[in-house]
C-alpha cells in the first residue's frame, strides 16, 4: 500500500509484530476488518467466522458448527495459522493438546485461528505491541 495513514502505519506495525503475522495478513486486517480493536472477542470471531454457534432447542442438544463471516478474512487468517502453529508460543502448544486430545487438525486449527484473531483484536484495542514475556 502507497498511500497509507500513520494509523495504519502503527497498526500494520503492531500486527506484524506477532509470530506468523505477515503483511498480507495485516493489510487484510485493516482494509477488510475495520472493526478490528473495536469490537470483543466473541463479537470479532463471530464477524470473522470462527466462532462455534449452537443448535440448541430446549433439552435437545444439537451439533456446534461453524459458518458465515468475512471469507477473505478467513481464509488468510487460516494461511496464516499454518505457519503460527509451528512458531507462535502461546498457539503451538495449544494445537499440540488439541490434536493429541483427538481433536481434527483443522478443529485444532480454527480454534488457533480464533485466538489468534483475540490476540490481535485486544493489541490493536490497547494499542500495544506483541511482547514475548506477557505471552
Amino acid at each position: 500500500m502507497e498511500n497509507k495513514t500513520p494509523t495504519q502505519n502503527i497498526r500494520v506495525d503492531q500486527l506484524t509484530s506477532v509470530k506468523g503475522v505477515g503483511n498480507v495478513l495485516a493489510y487484510t486486517l485493516i482494509s477488510e476488518l475495520p472493526e478490528l480493536g473495536k469490537l470483543n472477542r466473541k463479537q470479532i470471531a463471530a464477524l470473522v467466522g470462527v466462532a462455534p454457534m449452537n443448535r440448541d432447542s430446549g433439552t435437545y442438544a444439537g451439533k456446534r458448527f461453524i459458518r458465515g463471516g468475512r471469507s477473505k478474512v478467513r481464509t488468510v487468517l487460516f494461511m496464516s495459522i499454518m505457519s503460527a502453529i509451528q512458531y507462535h508460543p502461546q498457539l503451538k502448544p495449544m494445537y499440540e493438546r488439541m490434536v493429541t486430545a483427538g481433536k481434527p487438525k483443522k478443529v485444532a486449527m480454527v480454534a488457533c485461528m480464533r485466538k489468534q484473531l483475540t490476540i490481535l483484536n485486544t493489541m490493536v484495542k490497547n494499542g500495544t505491541f506483541w511482547d514475548e514475556k506477557m505471552a
